[in-house]
């Protein structure tokens, strides 16, 4: 019999009993069909507005295709860990192209994005180091940094003037981290990454770059934010994961080669879970030579995207700072 105070704790939480009572409940609806800009739910064929399918590569047919000699190939599973028997010779394929396509010495797939910030940022952070996080990071970024022990500092979203100040306040010599998105997930903004690069640089921090959803959306050919700026090279640290523009499952950390050995053998969120799948793993390949090889994906995205900011705005709709294909919609209130 479960127990009567683990019932009772849970039992206290009503807010989905609640809005599924006012039939407004919006999460969990299953998809009876492929992700496509079109989608079936309840039986019904309506608009996707929520995708995170930037490049619409999800049914892309080499994507597809990839994926299914992989099965072939390798098996539905890699059965093991990427430390001991769970790595193939097609991870090594896709972190090297990865790298290449990035600009950076290496970099070390992991099965998911959250994995790769949790990992990464808990095994470079310690007690005595500092992390300085913008205010509006994903949460895999603060999970991450919590996880390390770091002292963690939050500064006020793309406030540069607030992350000085916290920076000013540490001792130089001491190991520090700026993390930041590179386009933020709820707001759709970008990150002053340049003027980041200049703090990191006088007050002797390293930078983390979350780019999940700069990947195939930022950059001269969609390498992403750090392109973007034309700034690669004072980026430590490029986060990307495979579910948004890679149009499959899985994340990455590419840095420096000394780098990404020690993550190998550091990065806990790595070494104690099974590898990305096989189908997994080429289908992000085959994404990614998609995107390289066809770069008017990238300028139809940027079409579509300015076209509906402005119609949005037209409409009198409050989209706040978007400047990216992420577009919210402030309600502002309840009424």
């Amino acid at each position: 019999m479960t127990n009567k105070t683990l019932i009772e704790k849970v039992s206290a939480f009503k807010t989905a009993e609640n809005l599924k009572s006012a039939d407004i409940y919006p999460f969990f609806r299953p998809l009876e069909s492929d992700q496509d800009t079109e989608v079936i739910i309840g039986g019904k064929r309506v608009l996707m507005f929520g995708s995170n399918s930037y490049l619409g590569l999800t049914n892309h047919p080499d994507v597809k295709e990839a994926g299914k000699k992989a099965i072939d190939k390798y098996g539905s599973g890699c059965a093991g860990s990427r430390f001991l028997n769970g790595t193939l010779d097609l991870h090594i394929e896709l972190e090297e192209a990865l790298a290449q396509f990035v600009g950076k010495e290496a970099a070390l797939v992991f099965s998911t994005g959250y994995q790769v910030n949790v990992g990464v940022l808990s095994a470079l952070g310690g007690r005595t180091d500092y992390i300085f996080s913008d205010e509006l990071n994903h949460a895999c970024i603060i999970d991450g940094a919590r996880l390390s022990f770091s002292k963690l500092y939050k500064y006020g979203h793309s406030d540069m003037a607030h992350l000085e100040k916290l920076l000013s306040n540490v001792p130089y010599e001491a190991f520090k981290i700026i993390a930041t998105d590179g386009v933020f997930s709820m707001e759709g903004d970008i990150s002053k990454l340049d003027e980041i690069a200049a703090l990191a640089k006088k007050y002797n921090a390293s930078i983390f770059l979350d780019d999940a959803h700069s990947l195939g959306v930022l950059g001269p050919a969609g390498q992403g934010t750090a392109a973007h700026y034309n700034i690669t090279h004072k980026v430590d640290l490029i986060m990307g994961t495979f579910s948004k523009s890679l149009a499959s499952i899985g994340g990455f950390i590419a840095a420096d080669k000394v780098i990404i050995e020690y993550l190998k053998h550091h990065a806990r969120s790595l070494i104690f879970s099974a590898s990305i799948t096989p189908a997994a793993t080429a289908s992000a390949l085959a994404a990614l030579s998609v995107l390289k090889n066809d770069p008017q994906r990238i300028e139809k995205l940027w079409a579509n995207t300015n076209y509906a900011l402005e119609a949005f705005k037209k409409a009198g709709f409050d989209i706040g700072l978007s400047e990216s294909p992420i577009i919210p919609i402030f309600v502002r209130d309840n009424e």
